[in-house]
């Protein structure tokens, strides 16, 4: 009987990781067989553990006890088909687990897409419950594949971040500080305010030293600050920070320095993801609040239609790829042992950001 192989984490101690293998579960009506061709690892792979017990992502695909399976953007194929409506050989992309395959529960679908009804899912937020059809969509996407699963979802939050932020009039800011401004939401947000002829606030990104470099040749600065020279920001303008890094510390810090100044504190990723969570509860300025975009996207489909705030995501996505792509070089990375190696050290924070990194288990 063929094997299945899972990569699991404990869900406190990220580092730790378990090689699961088990026998393939046999297929109940209604179901599909998905064998998980490659996924993008990112910052924000670490960002789904850190927050997984918090908002749920470890409930998409449950393991046993103290574990996790951490959860990102991939390719697959089907396999095997009990659904009516979902053929063997068909194209996916969506929101997999770091395992070799994994059994979904296709309900509402529609010829570019299908939602997983599976129970267990029911509660959870529907973003992560829809997986594309990918022979049906544009040849343009059929083409970007590695792109679709490193970038475009980091761009979609990126879009959803900027759009946001028009939408609240950038809460009067005059001064944007992004933090961990070389994570891939990062830049992109960069990206899409620079390239915005209406949008005239100054951009300010806060990175390490050690990518300086990479950020200054993506040209979506205003100003740099490496970590630690916070005192060279204006401090006279209305800011909005949006953090990446999940740091409190540095957020205090700001807060500290801009005073009333801060006027949106928006906590987005978590690549500092070891740095000490909690902020002091009397900081000046703007509450900090952790910014959860499907609440966002939930707004827009109100709004705009279901669907379009995510259509136009896309786009934007597609061509903040296009800018940075001879930025990124993409790496394959297979099997479960390297695979953990590979996670760890995006745990520790030494996988630049010009390396795409694509696994499979």
């Amino acid at each position: 009987m063929t094997k299945v192989t899972e990569l699991w984490v404990t869900r406190d101690k990220l580092r730790e990781t378990r090689i699961v293998e088990s026998d393939q579960k046999p297929l109940e009506n209604g179901q599909i067989r998905v064998a998980i061709d490659k996924m993008g690892l990112t910052a924000n792979n670490v960002s789904y553990a850190v927050s997984g017990d918090a908002i749920g992502y470890w409930k998409y695909f449950p393991a046993e006890g103290a574990w996790g399976k951490v959860p990102g953007w991939a390719m697959a194929d089907v396999v095997e088909s009990r659904s009516d409506a979902i053929s063997e050989g068909e194209r996916l992309y969506g929101f997999f687990p770091m395992a070799s395959e994994v059994i979904l529960e296709p309900g509402r679908t529609a010829d570019d897409f299908f939602m997983d009804e599976a129970p267990h899912r029911a509660e959870l937020p529907a973003l992560y419950n829809q997986y594309r059809r990918t022979r049906s969509e544009p040849e343009f996407l059929q083409s970007l594949e590695n792109e679709r699963c490193l970038l475009f979802p980091l761009f979609v939050t990126s879009f959803v971040l900027y759009d946001y932020l028009i939408d609240n009039a950038f809460f009067g800011a005059q001064q944007i500080i992004i933090g961990s401004v070389s994570s891939k939401t990062g830049f992109g947000l960069t990206h899409l305010l620079k390239n915005d002829p209406e949008v005239s606030q100054k951009v300010v990104g806060l990175t390490s030293s050690g990518n300086v470099g990479f950020v200054e040749n993506l040209g979506c600065c205003d100003q740099i600050v490496t970590y630690g020279e916070a005192d060279d920001i204006d401090r006279s303008l209305p800011s909005a920070w949006i953090d990446m890094s999940g740091d409190g510390p540095l957020t205090g810090e700001l807060h500290r320095l801009m005073g009333d100044n801060m006027v949106e504190s928006c906590i987005v990723g978590a690549t500092h993801w070891e740095a000490e969570r909690k902020r002091d509860k009397n900081l000046p300025g703007a509450l900090p609040t952790f910014f959860f975009a499907p609440g966002h996207i939930a707004k827009r489909d109100a709004e705009w239609g279901a669907g379009e705030i995510w259509r136009r995501g896309s786009e934007a996505g597609a061509e903040i790829a296009k800018s940075v792509s001879d930025q990124i070089a993409v790496e394959r990375i297979s099997g479960a042992s390297e695979v953990a190696a590979i996670w760890r050290e995006m745990l520790d924070n030494n996988v630049s950001p010009s390396r795409g990194i694509m696994i499979a288990i």
